[in-house]
């Protein structure tokens, strides 16, 4: 038995060199009060905070660039849209700069022009809608008091509306939004002229920027880019001009018959019908004629009708004739895909993504067509919509089989059936 001192432990044995042996690591396994933290840990906790910085400096300086942005991809898309023009100009020896100069100012012409026509026409018509407003409110009144056994008088309501504060709370609004609409129209001008300046330095150096972004690419990918290049230009050009030229002969057409019916300001309204219809997929048209029905409906109810009916007409036209030729080979998206992607565009970027939604999907389907392996299509009737019926006999069909087979009285092959049966019976018994 060991010897135990007087606490009952037994003594440690000293080692041979007459030093205490080290002792062992605490029980458990954790750290002591001397222990340091890990050297990774403060650079791993800065790298964090880093990022995180960086992360939310990038995401305040994209929420505040937004609309420069916006302004840039439209500046991009026009330029893509002038780019053939321009190409074709530049090739007949004409300096790229100037070209793009002339088309810039055609289409600026063009704006313009179609500007100061519809505000030609809106002003005259509230002019006349002003002016024609008392006695519009004369036939009110006497309708009224012819029916209802009233006694309206014109010179009561209108004193009673200048008396109202409804029009006196709406008059100090309206000169307190004055300022407001100034600073909106000065913002629209400015995001404008931006717009135009990106746009044309784009078409201008679009060589240049091709290059500079080729020179930063290895050789595989620089052919990849000037392909997806060239089929965004390609389809927004095409997408225009087929577009422009549906809106030229929908607003032929639709002035012909504005003419006919002798409404005021009829090439401005076709103008509008011709622009508003092509550019807004699907519903544009019905949502361009609304303005010639109301202007029509001035004129002659029966107006209003008729030009209903020659919208509905066209556009049944348009879809089944007209734009299947001029489009196949520009862009050729299905119209429930193009309506799709105008919502999406529109959800995302308003206006601007409306305009710019059916091209960049153009574009999309293009580029990605050409990695999508194609195989040949089963000849199936279930393909072209057909459905494969199955021959199921009926209850008339089984009984008209039966009856054919059922043997004849008399026969010699019923004798023998019945022999043999019989014979068979025999046998078994």
């Amino acid at each position: 038995m060991a010897p135990t001192d007087e606490t009952g432990q037994a003594p440690r044995h000293a080692s041979p060199t007459g030093t205490t042996p080290p002792s062992g690591p605490p029980a458990g396994g954790t750290a002591g009060p001397g222990a340091r933290m890990p050297r990774w840990l403060p650079r791993a906790m800065v790298l964090a905070l880093a990022l995180i910085a960086v992360f939310q400096l990038g995401s305040w300086a994209f929420h505040q660039l937004t609309g420069l942005l916006i302004n840039i991809l439209i500046a991009f898309f026009l330029a893509l849209a002038i780019e053939p023009a321009v190409s074709w100009m530049a090739g007949r020896g004409l300096r790229r700069g100037l070209a793009t100069f002339l088309v810039f100012l055609a289409v600026v012409v063009a704006a313009a022009g179609f500007v100061t026509l519809l505000g030609s026409m809106l002003a005259g018509q509230i002019v006349k809608m002003v002016e024609d407003f008392p006695d519009y409110l004369d036939s009110v009144i006497n309708w009224v008091n012819g029916h209802f056994h009233t006694e309206l008088r014109r010179v009561d309501i209108q004193e009673g509306l200048l008396r109202s504060d409804w029009l006196r709370n709406y008059v100090q609004n309206s000169a307190t939004g004055v300022l407001d609409v100034s600073a909106q129209v000065l913002g629209g001008l400015f995001q404008l002229l931006t717009v135009l300046l990106f746009s044309f330095y784009f078409a201008a150096d679009g060589p240049r920027l091709r290059r500079g972004l080729c020179s930063i690419l290895p050789p595989a990918r620089q052919a990849e880019v000037l392909r997806a290049w060239e089929i965004a230009v390609d389809k927004t050009g095409g997408y225009l001009y087929s577009r422009g030229l549906m809106a030229l002969i929908s607003g032929m057409a639709h002035y012909i018959l504005l003419e006919i019916l002798e409404v005021p300001y009829a090439p401005a309204l076709a103008v509008w019908v011709g622009l508003v219809s092509q550019f807004i997929p699907t519903i544009g048209t019905y949502l361009a004629g609304a303005l010639p029905m109301l202007i029509a409906f001035t004129v002659n109810p029966w107006y209003a009708l008729w030009v209903l009916i020659f919208v509905v007409i066209y556009q049944q036209f348009e879809n089944y004739v007209l734009q299947p030729k001029l489009t196949s080979k520009t862009v050729d998206i299905h119209p429930a895909v193009a309506f799709g992607s105008v919502i999406a565009g529109t959800a995302l970027l308003g206006a601007v993504g409306a305009l710019i939604a059916i091209p960049a999907i153009a574009t999309l389907q293009a580029f990605l067509g050409a990695y999508v392996k194609r195989y040949d299509v089963t000849d199936d009737p279930r393909v072209h919509g057909r459905r494969v019926r199955r021959s199921v006999p009926g209850t008339s069909t089984r009984l008209r089989k039966l009856w054919a087979r059922r043997p004849e009285p008399g026969s010699p092959g019923t004798d023998g059936a019945e022999d043999g049966g019989s014979s068979e019976g025999r046998a078994d018994t």
